[in-house]
């Protein structure tokens, strides 16, 4: 392959740039296998230039007016906005997922540029009360450096720009790495930041093998956060690695969501939101429900509605006329993971609650389907299966749903249908997640926390505490 078809990926103090090593990438359309890019690749010694710049610009950015910071970002939400069109589709050749959600998720990120354009400029710190005259105590925010943002290929645009947003409001440079099943989109949003003015070095991405160049940045002296989206085990040495340089961990980690239906609850209600919860994102969401629970004197009614939705769903070409309502996985990997999953469970006894799809040749396209009478001993009853695939499980009483949904070691998101006001709060406040959805599939709006408890995470992103995630508190004490 020539050199002038290979796409510089890297962005590094301002400059796209090649990968050193020469090194590249293949970018493939999930949806027919046809080759979308060859991407430039780098490794540890181009991670350490982007943390160079990172740490060069940073001497300069910390100081700049959270008025200044609050106008370039929200000239980053308007480019975002004006070219949703493009970089959407482009979301969608990549990913697989449907035009229409890719426009949204463009549509997501500038809410969060804007959002954290906003809280850049609300008052922070404290004037605490003095306890002699002739002192005064007060805190300082101030940005806690360098840092990185490494985000999965379910998401990557509104993953990306949940971090980017409070990182740059807080004035700290970023190094970002975004996954190579997924860069295009993120490289377009990164053309926003240039375009809207931001100065060279304050952000920088580079694309390469993860833990190369994960290892790379942990390691840089400037280094002082990294926010982490992606599986529990590499949230875990991601964490250890922070552990070596007391370097803070932000991480968004594993799901294993339970979506619970009530016998009180609005069944058709419920069954919209199953679907959203299921097969937004070709099923490949973080907070995507996993194991499906209803109370036993609905759950033949609750089976029979949602395999009738499921049953009617149209496969194909995330981008044909008209849409279709399910879209390829990422790749064949994860197309292989779900059917032996599926593959697991029927061969222990379970049984298929709908019918079989007619599926498009050539791409990474699944079967979506719903078991019944799934062993919990199977992968499906205790893993993410990050597919559109999914088990119902039948339950008598409030207490054993909850012990059931509780009894992960994941707690991410959760979900519950109920009409009992009692209930609501009840079992709301009894859900070990970081987020729960009463009667809504779809919570997540920029102005609100993101994360998980337990193996799901630590810290959140998003909402006013999510610029806290990258800032130092400085307390001063005066005395006159």
């Amino acid at each position: 392959m020539s050199a002038a078809s290979i796409i510089p990926s890297l962005y590094i103090g301002g400059t796209w740039t090649t990968a050193g090593a020469g090194a590249t990438r293949e970018v493939h359309n999930p949806a027919n296998g046809t080759l979308l890019a060859t991407i430039s690749y780098g490794d540890a010694v181009d991670a350490r230039r982007a943390a160079d710049a990172a740490q060069a610009a940073f001497t300069t950015w910390k100081h700049t007016t959270a008025r200044a910071r609050a106008d370039l970002l929200v000239r980053v939400a308007d480019l975002l906005r004006a070219r949703v069109e493009d970089i959407g589709r482009t979301l969608t050749l990549e990913t697989g997922k449907r035009l229409p959600e890719a426009i949204g998720e463009v549509r997501f990120a500038a809410e969060y540029f804007q959002w954290f354009a906003e809280q850049a400029r609300r008052p922070s710190g404290e004037v605490l009360p003095n306890e002699l005259p002739t002192r005064r105590h007060m805190t300082l925010t101030q940005p806690a450096g360098v840092a990185v943002c490494l985000t999965p290929w379910n998401f990557p645009i509104s993953i990306q720009a949940r971090k980017l947003a409070p990182a740059l409001a807080a004035g700290c440079t970023v190094v970002a790495r975004a996954s190579e099943k997924a860069p295009l989109a993120v490289m377009a949003m990164v053309r926003c930041f240039a375009d809207a003015g931001f100065p060279a070095g304050v952000i920088n991405v580079i694309q390469g093998p993860a833990s190369t160049t994960t290892n790379a940045l942990l390691d840089h002296p400037a280094v002082r956060v990294v926010s982490f989206t992606g599986s529990t085990g590499v949230g875990q040495q991601i964490m250890r690695r922070c552990a070596e340089r007391v370097v803070r961990p932000l991480l968004e980690l594993g799901g294993d969501a339970p979506f619970i239906v009530f016998d009180d609850a609005d069944l058709d209600r419920a069954v919209e939101g199953a679907m959203l919860a299921k097969f937004r994102n070709n099923g490949q969401s973080c907070i995507g429900a996993n194991r499906f629970f209803a109370q036993a004197n609905i759950y033949d009614a609750f089976v029979e509605r949602f395999a009738a939705r499921v049953n009617a769903m149209r496969v194909g070409d995330p981008v044909a006329d008209p849409v279709p309502d399910l879209g390829p996985v990422i790749d064949g990997q994860r197309k292989q993971a779900v059917e032996a999953m599926v593959a697991e469970a029927l061969a222990a006894g379970a049984r298929r609650a709908t019918e079989p799809h007619s599926l498009p040749d050539g791409g990474a396209y699944v079967d979506p389907c719903l078991l019944v009478d799934v062993p919990p001993t199977v992968g499906m009853s205790c893993q993410e299966i990050f597919g559109p695939v999914a088990a119902i499980y039948r339950f008598e009483t409030e207490d054993e749903v909850i012990a059931r949904a509780n009894a992960t070691e994941m707690g991410l998101a959760a979900y519950f249908y109920t009409n009992r006001l009692d209930r609501a709060w009840q079992v709301a406040e009894a859900l070990e997640a970081g987020i729960v959805g009463l009667n809504n599939a779809l919570p997540s709006v920029a102005y609100a926390p993101m994360g998980g408890v337990k193996q799901s995470g630590l810290g959140r992103e998003g909402a006013s505490i999510g610029l806290e995630e990258f800032q130092e508190i400085k307390y001063l004490s005066i005395e006159y």
